[in-house]
């Protein structure tokens, strides 16, 4: 289908939103949106109730800023979700091609479904294999890296209905993908005690077939899986390149979403990714939601910290409380994995148990030097600089320079804060590198950068983005 004028305008606007939001933001909450004209009227119409709140919510004003530059015909351009659209009765064409517009047909409506209250015992725990108790909503830590994925699983688990079957959480490792599939198995058994859910890990998954067919009760296993109601599986990509259990799993697949009952599941990459799996399952789980769970930013590692210290806290009966400097510390350097930042928060209060309120930063950074040292390489200052310099479009000498023109003063500021982060200098040989500042200076630009990251989300994402390549 050749592209719309309308389709063209979208898809400037769509440029300069990836490059404001970042990619992963970007493809949350806009990247299954598409563009409807009816007559007159254009539409942006987003795959959910909730995508639509947030993009009304977050980017809207921006939205229609870019729109009203580039639309000569100065239209006025309406938000609605999808199922808004749908129900109003709107004949619409797609203006360019989209994932909405191209999955329509292939994934069925979820119609909500009324069930009877009956006791917990109802729901027998063989089939919840692995499910950890510890893990629900109430200690899901939300914020802008997932707060889509939080919501579209708070949704499935109520069992509302809605347009979106299968869905995939997708993530690296350690970015909470099982704590959310947990959490929604629980939540899910605790609406609808009667409804029959079955979690497990892909690699159970692959496990148990292999053994029933080994004990010829494919037929067994088969019933055991596809007379879920909601059937959870965790880390899929496992099944990648396993033949026969693709087809079982696909097969499946096949028949539960027939069926009108629920399939979840999480993966360490989006479907399109995962090359070794076979096209058919692919296929059939793009066609679902696709919800990416992004690097927790610096103010969710801090609430994570807080909740984990005040579980810690409760669990070992003392005030859930330590130094701000302690938590930043963790926060700024534990980037990569959440996993590791409760981890790291397990050492301290594992080594000085109540007396962590009074652990001093140096004290905390000697306690988690070989956990510091056994995987981080080595950055120098000058490595610093040329990254810094790299991402804001300057050259290192501009750093250096005696230049304060804010362009080359914040970088300056982000560099200095970096180096004090990431390398043992002290505050005057920072200094000295930077073109032979004072000491007072460069704690200055630390300051300045630590107050700016509270108030400043582009910054914040920023320098957590300068933390990730330095560290590599």
């Amino acid at each position: 289908m050749a592209e719309t004028p309308a389709g063209a305008i979208w898809n400037k606007t769509c440029q300069v939103l990836k490059r404001e939001l970042g990619e992963a933001t970007f493809g949350s909450w806009l990247g299954q949106a598409a563009l409807r004209e009816s007559g007159d009227e254009v539409f942006l119409v987003a795959a959910t109730g909730v995508a639509r709140d947030w993009i009304r919510r977050h980017a809207w004003r921006r939205i229609g800023e870019l729109w009203a530059q580039n639309d000569p015909l100065g239209r006025r351009l309406d938000l609605k979700s999808r199922m808004e659209l749908d129900s109003a009765g709107v004949v619409a064409r797609a203006a360019m091609p989209a994932p909405i517009a191209a999955n329509e047909a292939a994934v069925p409506e979820i119609f909500e479904i009324e069930v009877d209250a009956a006791p917990p015992a109802a729901v027998k725990q063989g089939r919840l294999q692995g499910l950890q108790e510890r893990f629900s909503f109430e200690t899901f830590v939300s914020g802008p890296a997932n707060e889509f994925a939080f919501a579209v699983a708070r949704r499935v688990a109520t069992w509302a209905d809605g347009h979106f079957n299968p869905v995939v959480f997708h993530g690296p490792y350690g970015f909470g993908k099982t704590h959310l599939l947990n959490a929604l198995a629980w939540e899910a058994i605790r609406n609808a005690p009667s409804k029959r859910v079955v979690y497990l890990s892909a690699e159970r998954f692959t496990s148990t077939f292999v053994k029933a067919i080994q004990d010829r009760q494919t037929a067994a296993f088969k019933e055991e899986l596809r007379n879920a109601d909601l059937l959870l599986i965790d880390d899929v990509h496992f099944v990648a390149g396993k033949t026969s259990t693709q087809e079982e799993l696909f097969h499946t697949l096949i028949a539960l979403v027939e069926d009108g009952r629920r399939v979840v599941m999480t993966a360490d990459r989006s479907p399109a990714e995962i090359s070794e799996m076979e096209p058919r399952l692919r296929s059939h789980l793009q066609a679902g939601l696709v919800c990416g769970i992004e690097p927790a930013d610096r103010a969710l590692r801090l609430g994570i910290l807080e909740r984990k210290l005040g579980t810690l806290a409760n669990q070992g009966k003392f005030h859930p409380s330590a130094r701000p400097e302690v938590l930043q510390f963790l926060a700024d350097r534990f980037t990569d994995s959440v996993r590791e930042l409760e981890g790291a928060l397990n050492t301290l209060v594992a080594r000085v148990g109540g007396d962590v309120a009074r652990l001093s930063l140096d004290e905390a950074q000697g306690i988690l030097r070989p956990h510091l040292s056994c995987n981080e390489r080595k950055v120098t200052v000058d490595m610093i600089q040329k990254t810094v310099a790299e991402h804001y479009s300057l050259k290192q000498a501009d750093l250096i320079s005696e230049r304060r023109a804010r362009a080359v003063a914040r970088p300056r500021q982000v560099a200095m804060w970096l180096a004090k982060q990431i390398t043992t200098r002290s505050l005057p040989d920072i200094g000295r590198r930077f073109g032979g500042r004072d000491h007072t200076t460069v704690l200055h630009a630390v300051r300045r950068i630590e107050s700016l990251k509270a108030e400043d989300p582009v910054l914040a994402r920023d320098v957590d983005m300068l933390l990730r390549k330095l560290r590599g």
